[in-house]
């Protein structure tokens, strides 16, 4: 008996040590294959069956050697070695039924993504994207009328705001309110690459407190045990202008119960709460809100606009309240065009701004804390646009890149919705590959060439989740773009880090991306053969 029980057992260890996926925990992602995973299995049950044979040799050799007395031998003998080998093999089976429904609970996910990736990656080898000819015929009769329409839209836009910062100013308090500065184009619209309707331009308008305060800068680099989701992100001080950069002791020394600072008593800390929650700061602190600050800056709009409607033939009305200034001009004609006028504080004397609500097309805030501003680099990616542009062939082919792209994305996200792709990425990806190629790569002949460049470069970063931001941590950045010392040195900011945390939104913005690719030479065919007259005349007018 003893002998019988001693062969299960070991027969039971021997499936354990040959069976290492039975602990998922150690092993929770299947780095291979169906067919290397089979055919690892097979290995295993061979072994198995090996060392099985060769504990059952053991055992006989060693029942053979032992002095077993009748008595024990007649009643182990009533036991033949098949039932013993009944019952091995019947506690293996379960052992191996409850492994496998174990794997498959808990490594599904991962199994379904990787079945996913690879057929991902099979995709992008059968699309057949538009040839060089198509791609010519469709930017000439699409593409170059819709940016010769965002010149005209721009220069409406920059003289109607001109006027509504101009009214903003003479009805603010100037011994109270925040003091508004002129405004700043950015983005697609500034940078010639603008496609997609309706035609939206993006402003930024500086702001500053009234004096005599001042605001001080903390970016993430700076702050004490910043956590990694707010890199690229930083807090805005009002300081009074008896606030020194060190602050008073009393703030990082704990006082006794029998000890006053003559400088800020409990009376005066009253008297700052309240009067920095005038500043469009958080409640009972020194940190500007961005909430606030875009309700301030609603109000101070709709007042403005109150001032000047008189003298325009149209109307103003706000498209959305998530953001401080988007805006709709509608005409009587029906026609209407949109602009976002966004509030920001400047980053010390640079062109970086904090700003409270990126425009559209851009980043959008991971967190809801309402203390932490985002940083734009857009005036420096303007900036090394251009420069670029100084240094590529006569009818270089980047931003027809990049226009398409974005048309071929717009569209897409038309069809199937949002995904978690915007078109921020995807001049990311550009500038990046403008740093890499050289010049004459980027000639009108190799417009074809450099499409697929850029979307088998945005292809690889999806796939590894991850797309580095373009200014922080970019020491290859020329010196002629004059960023600040301090982002050129930074760690570099994955603008994909949203992905590893969220599966459903990147198996999403996965499917988006080749559905986009699939329907690529559909969409620019249809829209060469299927451009309307008037569009096509648009630049004689």
């Amino acid at each position: 008996m003893q002998a019988g029980i001693f062969r299960v057992c070991l027969v039971v260890v021997a499936a354990i040590i040959n069976h290492p996926l039975l602990f998922p925990k150690e092993n929770t992602t299947l780095q291979e294959s169906d067919k290397d995973i089979i055919e690892k299995l097979k290995k295993h049950e061979e072994n198995l069956k090996i060392e099985q044979l060769r504990l059952e040799q053991e055992i006989a050799k060693k029942d053979a050697e032992a002095n077993i007395n009748p008595e024990e031998k007649g009643k182990e003998d009533k036991l033949p070695w098949d039932f013993w080998s009944t019952i091995s093999m019947v506690i293996f089976l379960l052992i191996e039924i409850w492994r496998q429904d174990f794997q498959d609970g808990h490594l599904q996910e991962p199994s379904n993504e990787e079945d996913d990736m690879t057929l991902w990656g099979n995709i992008f080898q059968g699309v057949s994207l538009p040839n060089k000819t198509a791609l010519a015929t469709f930017y000439e009769r699409f593409i170059r009328s819709t940016t010769n329409d965002a010149i005209r839209t721009r220069e409406f836009v920059e003289g109607f705001a001109d006027d509504l910062l101009e009214a903003l100013r003479s009805v603010c308090n100037r011994d109270t309110d925040m003091e508004v500065e002129d405004s700043v184009g950015i983005g697609s619209m500034y940078e010639n690459w603008r496609v997609n309707k309706p035609l939206v331009c993006d402003l930024l308008v500086p702001f500053a407190p009234p004096d005599p305060y001042h605001f001080r800068s903390e970016i993430w680099d700076s702050m004490k045990s910043s956590p990694e989701d707010r890199q690229g992100y930083g807090k805005i001080k009002v300081c009074r202008p008896d606030e020194e950069a060190t602050g008073c002791i009393c703030d990082k020394t704990k006082l006794g119960e029998d000890m006053l600072c003559l400088l800020h008593s409990k009376s005066s800390e009253t008297k700052l709460n309240s009067e920095m929650e005038g500043l469009l700061c958080s409640k009972n602190t020194q940190y500007l809100d961005t909430d606030q600050v875009m309700k301030w800056f609603q109000i101070a709009i709709t007042k403005a606009w109150n001032k000047i409607s008189r003298k325009y033939e149209f109307d103003v009305t706000f498209s959305h309240l998530d953001a401080p200034g988007a805006l709709k001009i509608k005409f009587r004609s029906g026609k209407f065009i949109t602009l976002n006028i966004t509030p920001v504080v400047q980053y010390e004397d640079s062109d970086v701004y904090f700003i409270s609500h990126f425009p559209s097309g851009g980043l959008l805030s991971d967190f809801s804390s309402s203390s932490y501003w985002l940083l734009s680099f857009a005036v420096y990616e303007r900036r090394f646009l251009k420069e670029m542009a100084k240094k590529l062939p006569e009818n270089s082919c980047h931003l027809s890149c990049l226009q398409i792209l974005t048309f071929l994305h717009g569209k897409q996200c038309t069809l199937t919705g949002q995904s978690g792709l915007t078109s921020y990425h995807l001049k990311t990806v550009l500038l990046h590959l403008l740093l890499a190629r050289p010049s004459l790569d980027w000639s009108c002949e190799n417009l074809e060439a450099r499409l697929r460049e850029m979307l088998k470069y945005l292809e690889k970063s999806l796939h590894e989740k991850k797309l580095y931001h373009f200014m922080i941590g970019n020491r290859n950045i020329p010196d002629s773009i004059c960023l600040p010392e301090i982002f050129l040195v930074a760690e570099p900011l994955n603008l994909f880090r949203q992905f590893v945390l969220h599966r459903s939104v990147y198996k999403k913005t996965m499917d988006n991306f080749y559905e986009m690719l699939k329907n690529a030479s559909v969409l620019i065919n249809e829209y060469t053969l299927h451009i309307p007259a008037e569009h096509t005349d648009i630049t004689t007018k």
